[in-house]
């Protein structure tokens, strides 16, 4: 039996997150991680020694290599578009770390972009293909816990400077809680819910600079110029209603992670079936 043909990988970016990918090239037959790239080279030489991956290149010479059929987008959420659009302009699918752009235009752009090049493109978070998400969209679809009516998801945190070695695009445009960690809520929730009718909030910078507390780096500042603690509603075209809390100036809390509350029946006793489940 002829072996499958491996789809060629190029990965621009190598900053913190990029550790996972590498590792990851090792465990699908179906791609190969050939290349790596970043605007620092000697950082990209570092990384591509440190998991046997066998070429550090610029970003230019990589998206210029014919062979690279994919590139993985891990650079700084500002840039995130502009890269994205090169890689798609040299003819490679893309996939991005979230978020896919830091504006709506510029996220059309891209999706229109790959459409009429006949390419691929797709973004982080891919966490809803998992088994816990899926087996709750499964319970939702069968009618086991009746009609979703609301939600309410947190993620608070003191943010990322405590342990991060280069926190600063965290506090520039396209970073920030829900940029930042606000996709992977979003993404449970329009899985499990559907699309989202309307969206109202309010946010606020509470902070005007952080300490950085990692090691490398320790006691710089970094000046905040995004929204720090951000506070919305989700009106779902299903009728759901949805809190949602994003926030990097919580220095501690028990709230859970995300609650989702359905209708209940009179009895809350009585075992139901999927039939019974509205």
């Amino acid at each position: 039996m002829t072996k499958p043909s491996k789809m060629n990988v190029g990965i621009i970016g190598c900053g913190n997150i990029s550790g996972i990918y590498c590792e990851a090239g090792c465990k699908f037959y179906s791609i190969e991680i050939t290349a790596l790239a970043d605007i620092d080279l000697e950082r990209a030489k570092a990384k591509a020694a440190e998991y046997g991956i066998p070429r550090a290149l610029s970003v230019d010479a990589l998206l210029a290599d014919p062979e690279i059929e994919l590139v993985v987008n891990l650079t700084i959420p500002a840039v995130h578009a502009q890269v994205s659009k090169a890689a798609l302009h040299a003819g490679k699918s893309v996939y991005s770390e979230k978020p896919l752009a830091v504006t709506r235009e510029d996220a059309r752009e891209l999706l229109d972009l790959a459409q009429a090049k006949g390419l691929r493109i797709g973004c982080a978070p891919d966490t809803f293909l998992g088994g816990g998400l899926q087996t709750c969209r499964k319970l939702i679809d069968d009618g086991w816990i009746g009609q979703p009516i609301g939600g309410a998801a947190f993620m608070l945190s003191h943010g990322p400077e405590s342990w991060h070695p280069s926190p600063d695009f965290f506090y520039q445009p396209g970073g920030g809680p829900m940029f930042d960690m606000g996709p992977y809520y979003l993404t449970a929730l329009t899985t499990l819910l559907g699309p989202v009718r309307r969206v109202s909030g309010s946010a606020r910078a509470s902070f005007p600079e952080r300490v950085i507390g990692s090691k490398q780096r320790f006691g710089e500042k970094v000046k905040v110029e995004v929204d720090t603690h951000v506070a919305g509603v989700l009106d779902f075209e299903s009728g759901a209603v949805v809190s949602i809390t994003t926030s990097f100036d919580v220095w501690s809390h028990q709230l859970p992670f995300m609650e989702i509350m359905a209708r209940r029946e009179a009895s809350l006793c009585r075992t139901r079936t999927p039939s019974e489940g509205r």
